[in-house]
């Protein structure tokens, strides 16, 4: 490729003021682009917005589109098509933002014949980008024009409008026709079909949705490992995400982070104290963690150098939002000849929303649940030229599609369920949205 074919940013750093997690919101309510991603990790927020190049995976291949267009067609390694597709940019320095569905579970080596013709996976290279750090922005886009507006944005001072939340009560639907799909899973289990299944229930929201305002108070109301805000390909969502599916170094450190065993986080101390002793105690729940860090410890071991594989902080609490987990972190490095596709191919889709056996939970998850899950259990990711990885397990999200608005959330269920607690768990975690929904501000006409 000739210098002259490259694409390149016009690049500028800015000190900024405000509060990052309000010029993110801004930046995606306001700015010159009508996709984006806002993605949050570690306290770094980047914002991505525009398309300068696209890559989608479906059941008939890969595709890039944008400032370079090329086809692959499917094959039994997809994951490896993408990475080779990226590749194919024309930028230097490109980190690409997206979405792989929960399906891409059934094919991601090679068998499609539990996919249909929605997309598994969708990445962009941006037109712009906005990272925030630490009082500083850089700010960067193929637009000088657009480069300029952005900077507008993070400079001018922000509205501090209120945003009130209109909650929803996730209690009143779905009950027990959840308890009966535990019931029938529990039985399952006791047949020796699998160890344990995520199964999750829909719930509704009425209404019209202020997504951004959503994004910012249940941001503000909940301790997210990472948190985004996206309209990607007619899909819109705003998540607070409990746990990485994947994250991974330019160097090869691969982390993840099984999270397994649940109960509720509420205003009072002492409620929490007791909960938080009945949760590390409870047999059940122990064991629903036990199993999924084994998983989670064996995955790695396949991508990653055998003598660095092991489990730090073992079962510890982490408090996200409505609910604390026990939580595990399960680390590696990547082997010769693997890199940062082939850990997220090893480890998705997370198996604290998938199970044991993850293949005999697909099949227990398409049987017991009535439509395919797409982004929820799924993952946002971001992918650096670099070989860095960081993907996001998409769980206490609200959705919007096709005119459409919903939330979704499941529990963990072994041998030891019982179906009104999982069904109660299936409120907590949704509780960390429902409670934070923003109606949308509804301008009247103005008649002549």
């Amino acid at each position: 490729m000739s210098s002259a074919e490259w694409v390149r940013y016009v690049e500028t750093t800015i000190e900024v003021a405000g509060d990052p997690l309000d010029l993110s919101a801004r930046l995606a309510e306001a700015g010159p682009h009508g996709e984006f991603v806002v993605y949050e990790k570690d306290g770094h927020w980047s914002y991505a917005g525009g398309v300068l190049a696209d890559i989608t995976l479906d059941r008939d291949g890969a595709r890039l589109g944008g400032v370079r267009t090329a086809r692959l067609p499917w094959s039994d390694q997809p994951l490896r098509q993408v990475r080779d597709l990226l590749a194919m940019v024309p930028v230097r320095g490109w980190r690409a933002y997206g979405t792989a569905a929960f399906e891409l579970s059934y094919a991601k080596h090679g068998d499609r014949a539990h996919v249909d013709d929605q997309p598994l996976l969708h990445l962009v290279v941006p037109q712009s980008e906005v990272r925030i750090s630490s009082g500083r922005a850089h700010v960067r886009s193929t637009n000088p024009d657009t480069l300029t507006a952005l900077v507008g944005l993070l400079t001018s001072p922000v509205e501090d409008r209120p945003r009130d939340a209109v909650a929803l009560d996730v209690r009143q639907v779905g009950r027990d026709e959840y308890r009966a799909t535990v019931a029938a899973a529990v039985r399952d289990i006791a047949d020796a079909r699998l160890q344990k299944v995520i199964l999750s229930r829909i719930v509704r929201v009425d209404g019209e949705i202020d997504l951004t305002g959503t994004y910012v108070l249940g941001r503000r109301e909940n301790n997210p490992a990472r948190s985004f805000l996206l309209r990607l390909g007619g899909l819109e969502a705003a998540g607070f995400s409990p746990e990485i599916v994947v994250s991974v170094t330019e160097d090869g450190a691969v982390v993840s982070q099984p999270l397994a065993g649940t109960r509720a986080l509420t205003a009072d101390a002492a409620t929490n104290s007791r909960l938080r002793g009945e949760l590390l105690s409870d047999e059940k729940e122990i064991y629903e963690h036990a199993i999924s860090v084994k998983v989670g410890n064996d995955e790695l071991l396949t991508v990653c150098e055998p003598d660095s594989v092991g489990v730090h902080n073992l079962m510890t609490l982490e408090e996200r939002g409505s609910v604390q987990h026990i939580a595990s972190r399960v680390t590696g490095t990547l082997s010769a000849g693997h890199d940062a596709w082939d850990a997220f191919a090893a480890v998705f889709p997370a198996v604290t929303a998938s199970g044991v056996s993850k293949e005999a939970a697909y099949e227990a998850i398409r049987g017991y649940e009535t439509e395919r899950r797409g982004l929820y259990s799924g993952a946002v990711l971001t992918v650096d030229e670099s070989g860095a990885m960081d993907a996001a397990l998409v769980l206490r999200t609200v959705y919007r599609q096709h005119g459409r608005t919903w939330l979704r959330a499941g529990a963990g269920i072994v041998g030891q369920s019982q179906p009104d607690r999982e069904f109660e768990e299936t409120c907590e975690k949704l509780d960390s949205v429902a409670r934070f929904l923003v109606a949308a501000v509804v301008k009247a006409e103005v008649h002549a």
